[in-house]
């Protein structure tokens, strides 16, 4: 367990970006930064449904692209990052999860975090292997009513059946995590995002975290890279 988890102090606002293919734990170890740092994680899903749902000029532009059947641009996306971050619950720093999937948007999230003097601090890849990824991510299920994550072997509930963080018995499983999707997704993850890291490497922010360990292990990993790069 990380003990000063609680405690953590940072001494300038963080950007971090989690990298990592579907079932690395991105999702996990992103809400023990919030807890432990006081950092927001945003999702570029999460952002698009709020911002349509708020009703903001960014919102509606995805709106009217979304039901028109169209993909919603990195401009778009880009402006309405720019209106989530300027939100008081982001003073403290952020975790950018799905986003930037290319260079081209890497660039232009440089560009937008420029316009406030600030930088990535981290981009840290979630280093996995594939085949045990495989058995990991066929395993994993979710609960229903507050999202908390659960696996088969690695992590049940205190009580079967039962969420440990918000008692809900519902529990759902996805009907695409099976091992040729997860195959599939995997081969997507490395060729979309190779380039990716070689950007962030060529920048010298990008670190390596091993993350086919114990769920608090690589959460003691991470919270070591966040404290080095935010101070």
């Amino acid at each position: 367990m990380i003990a000063d988890m609680d405690t953590a102090v940072l001494t300038r606002p963080a950007v971090l970006i989690l990298l990592g293919p579907p079932g690395a734990g991105k999702g996990t170890q992103a809400r023990k930064l919030e807890q432990g740092f006081g950092l927001v994680q945003l999702s570029t899903g999460d952002l698009l449904r709020a911002a349509v749902a708020a009703g903001t000029p960014a919102g509606l532009t995805a709106k009217a692209v979304m039901e028109a059947g169209e993909l919603v641009s990195d401009e778009i996306v880009i402006n309405i990052l720019r209106d989530r971050l300027a939100e008081p619950d982001c003073a403290k720093g952020v975790i950018l999860d799905g986003f930037p999937r290319t260079t081209v948007q890497a660039e232009a999230l440089d560009r937008l975090l420029a316009e406030s003097g600030q930088q990535i601090n981290a981009a840290v890849s979630l280093e996995v292997d594939d085949a045990a990824m495989v058995a990991r991510v066929a395993g994993r299920y979710t609960c229903g009513g507050c999202g908390e994550g659960y696996h088969d072997q690695f992590k049940q509930p205190r009580v079967a059946g039962t969420c440990d963080r918000c008692g809900s018995t519902e529990m759902t499983r996805r009907a695409d995590d099976n091992a040729e999707t997860v195959g599939s997704r995997l081969a997507a993850y490395h060729a979309q995002t190779a380039p990716l890291i070689s950007y962030y490497d060529g920048k010298g922010v990008l670190q390596r975290v091993d993350a086919m360990g114990e769920i608090d292990h690589i959460a003691t990993s991470l919270q070591k890279v966040v404290s080095v790069a935010t101070t």
